[in-house]
């Protein structure tokens, strides 16, 4: 039996669907190169953004005409999908659809009436029973009805096959309420996952060879964990990772988080980063505006200077601090002086990198009732500025780190030049050096030489 996964969104959803591979591998399924030749496809979905649910409506349009082939249809388009013609000329049974993740979460009680292709619409709160939709398929039995839970369940693991990075999710859901944004919709409330389980979970990646974690959360920074009297926080959990980490000889070596929020990120965490050399000096710190106005209307529960504060805070305990941001342009009632002030604010954080998306309207949040929608063409004409300028930044602080020694993850061959390989710094800069392949998964020190376009080249100190 094979399946096939789609997975989009955030980096949560890449760390669920390694779990559920998981599961199928444990039942002695394989990885399909294609949709086409799978017994089962698994769309992992988002729902962040309108955008994010048009491109998977139009996925299972396309699935749609993929699964008629695969049942043979009269009407089947057959020279589409020739592998799926080939399968089943050669009796395989049909394809069974699987919709979850957020967008699955949002639209549980319709998304299968209304799109027919779907054989399982699977939420949030329902991933533990892909065993039984599993069994189903192995036997070739109709769709098995499956309940919601009303508790979120963490995987044991959440390894992609041969990787040697993992994501490590240590809790679920979200409290804040941001007026413009559905993930407290579709993840539900915060819950904290038992460190002890965590704990173990880096003793299996460690029995895998892995080098680098991401610490993953809505918002880590609001981790808690209470029992028996003792209250675990997010600082305490990361001393107790690098803790383990030493205690074990571990073969990871970086440690990374995200995402948090900048009202929750304490000075003790700051401490424990500058302290504990495990945990990168790397903080993606979502700022989302610069205008105490916007940032109001938003319901982000800090100030521009709460904020710039905390940077000053970071900066003087790690020098050597990289920092990352989301910006947020176009907000309802944002005006030509509020946007100025977030340029304002991107200069003089400047910032290595940013995301930088322009608002569009949440079905089911607040903020898609305000007045004083911004037009869409002002929207495009803003974020296009504030691009060019952290693309003018970011190019200016990495000439900066030109002719420092570093230490680079290798991750993989250059597809552009297979004598040449791609690694990351401890600052999640991309390096890309002269190298022999069998480095791929190892830590090596790199020399950082020249500024190629957008690309930071290097070469090994052997």
């Amino acid at each position: 039996m094979k399946y096939f996964f789609e997975t989009y969104g955030c980096q949560m959803n890449k760390a669920e669907s390694a779990a559920i591979e998981q599961l199928f591998l444990d039942r002695g399924w394989q990885a399909a190169e294609t949709a086409e030749d799978a017994d089962i496809a698994i769309i992992n979905t988002c729902s962040v953004r309108a955008t994010a649910e048009n491109r998977i409506f139009g996925r299972l349009g396309w699935y749609g005409a993929l699964k008629a082939v695969r049942s043979g249809a009269k009407d089947a388009k057959t020279n589409h999908f020739p592998i799926a013609t080939q399968a089943y000329k050669a009796g395989r049974q049909t394809l069974t659809v699987v919709v979850t993740g957020c967008m699955a979460q949002r639209l549980l009680d319709t998304l299968k009436k209304d799109y027919p292709v779907v054989d399982y619409v699977v939420g949030n709160f329902q991933k533990q029973h892909f065993s039984e939709i599993m069994e189903a398929v192995e036997k070739n039995l109709s769709p098995v009805n499956i309940e919601e839970e009303p508790v979120y369940t963490f995987a044991p693991v959440s390894l992609e096959p041969g990787a040697f990075t993992a994501f490590v999710p240590i809790m679920h859901g979200c409290n804040n309420f941001c007026t413009y944004c559905i993930v407290p919709y579709v993840r539900g409330r915060e819950v904290s996952r038992n460190p002890h389980e965590i704990l173990r979970e880096l003793d299996q990646l460690t029995a895998h060879g892995v080098r680098e974690i991401t610490v993953l959360g809505q918002n880590v920074n609001s981790y808690r964990w209470e029992s028996e009297g003792e209250i675990i926080t997010f600082p305490r959990l990361m001393e107790m990772i690098a803790c383990h980490l030493r205690e074990t000889h571990s073969t990871i070596g970086w440690v990374r988080f995200m995402s948090s929020h900048p009202k929750d990120l304490s000075d003790e965490l700051i401490d424990v980063i500058s302290r504990e050399k495990v945990l990168c000096h790397h903080i993606h710190l979502p700022v989302q505006h610069g205008s105490n106005e916007i940032l109001h209307r938003m319901n982000r529960r800090y100030t521009r200077e709460n904020y710039l504060s905390l940077i000053e805070k970071i900066r003087n305990k790690i020098p050597d601090v990289s920092l990352t941001t989301d910006i947020l342009i176009g907000f309802p009632g944002e005006t030509e002086e509020d946007f100025e002030k977030t340029r304002e604010l991107m200069e003089t954080v400047r910032y290595q990198a940013a995301y930088m998306y322009y608002y569009n309207p949440r079905e089911g949040t607040p903020a898609a009732t305000y007045e004083n929608q911004v037009p869409v063409d002002v929207k495009k004409a803003r974020l296009q500025k504030i691009i060019d300028m952290q693309l003018m930044i970011t190019r200016e602080e990495t000439q900066k780190r030109l002719g420092k020694n570093v230490t680079v993850l290798v991750e993989a061959v250059s597809k552009d030049n297979p004598e040449e390989l791609l690694g990351k710094t401890e600052q999640d800069e991309r390096v890309v050096f002269a190298a022999p392949k069998s480095l791929v998964g190892t830590f090596v020190k790199v020399k950082l030489l020249e500024l190629t376009g957008n690309t930071i080249r290097g070469i090994v100190d052997f």
